[in-house]
């Protein structure tokens, strides 16, 4: 059976401050490690907040410790904004991630693609590839070897259907999806129930092969959403996210990879969703 991994998203709010010197990231990586989770997102959302140095010492804590990571880009990234700064913007802010998260030691980037702006999904699409294509050619010249991963996404102003971001990924090297459970049941205000996360997990393997469900990156929470689509993320129980009808789906297709928490008690509900992962798997 494929190993599912489960984890934070960021920090988990129950670690102590550091003291004397430390860093904040490592003892995070520490309370995941105590409290039995497998892995942890950085949340490099607003900035990068971790030098090379640093990372260094988040690489070799991680790796002692047995905790896969992975990392968020900054919010601020638009691959289709109308001005071409405002690209270049984005694609160093992607770059810079995904610079310090592989010294980091972390195998995937998480990032949020782009903005409509008023144009078709297929206008979109070319504008996105092409300037996420520069991207990745300066990774490869840098040795950068990580995997950039779009993200499904929880608004219908914002690119990332699931048929966009998988297909994207068909179309470039060194990509695949980042799946948002939540952001898709937000988005579409259905896709709740254990044959409609087998139709996501259906059409990635039909676009991007089976392989694809040994390496995926999946987000989970409760959310609140509106006919717009998502609002804020909730936990489990004050929301309407049927993530036990999730989890059968994930252990019934053998997915692997890694499932960071998003929602607000993230350690708690985190735990929720391994040890209930767990059982299932226990029922064989």
């Amino acid at each position: 059976m494929s190993k599912l991994l489960f984890g934070t998203a960021g920090i988990p709010l129950s670690t102590p401050p550091a003291t004397n010197g430390d860093l904040q990231t490592i003892k995070g990586i520490q309370r995941v490690a105590e409290l039995g989770l497998d892995c942890m997102e950085l949340e490099f959302v607003k900035q990068v907040y971790l030098s090379k140095t640093n990372a260094e010492k988040v690489e070799k804590f991680a790796s002692d410790a047995n905790i896969a990571l992975s990392a968020h880009a900054p919010y601020a990234l638009n691959f289709n904004a109308r001005e071409a700064q405002k690209i270049r913007m984005s694609q160093s802010y992607l770059f810079s991630a995904a610079e310090v998260a592989y010294i980091c030691g972390a195998k995937s980037v998480v990032f949020h693609p782009a903005y409509y702006v008023g144009d078709t999904s297929e206008q979109a699409y070319r504008t996105v590839k092409t300037a996420l294509a520069e991207v990745l050619e300066k990774m490869e010249d840098k040795g950068i070897d990580i995997t950039l991963r779009p993200e499904v996404s929880g608004k219908s102003s914002q690119f990332g259907t699931i048929a966009e971001v998988a297909n994207l990924c068909s179309e470039l090297t060194n990509t695949m999806p980042c799946v948002d459970f939540a952001h898709w049941h937000a988005r579409t205000g259905v896709y709740n129930s254990y044959k409609e996360f087998a139709s996501v997990l259906d059409e990635i393997s039909s676009i991007l092969g089976k392989d694809a469900l040994d390496n995926m990156h999946i987000h989970i929470s409760g959310i609140e959403y509106t006919a717009n689509g998502e609002k804020r993320h909730l936990p489990f129980e004050d929301s309407d996210i049927k993530y036990m009808e999730l989890l059968q789906v994930l252990k019934d297709y053998n997915v692997g990879g890694i499932v960071i928490c998003e929602s607000p008690i993230m350690e708690e509900d985190a735990l929720l969703l391994k040890h209930s992962f767990d059982g299932l798997a226990l029922q064989g």
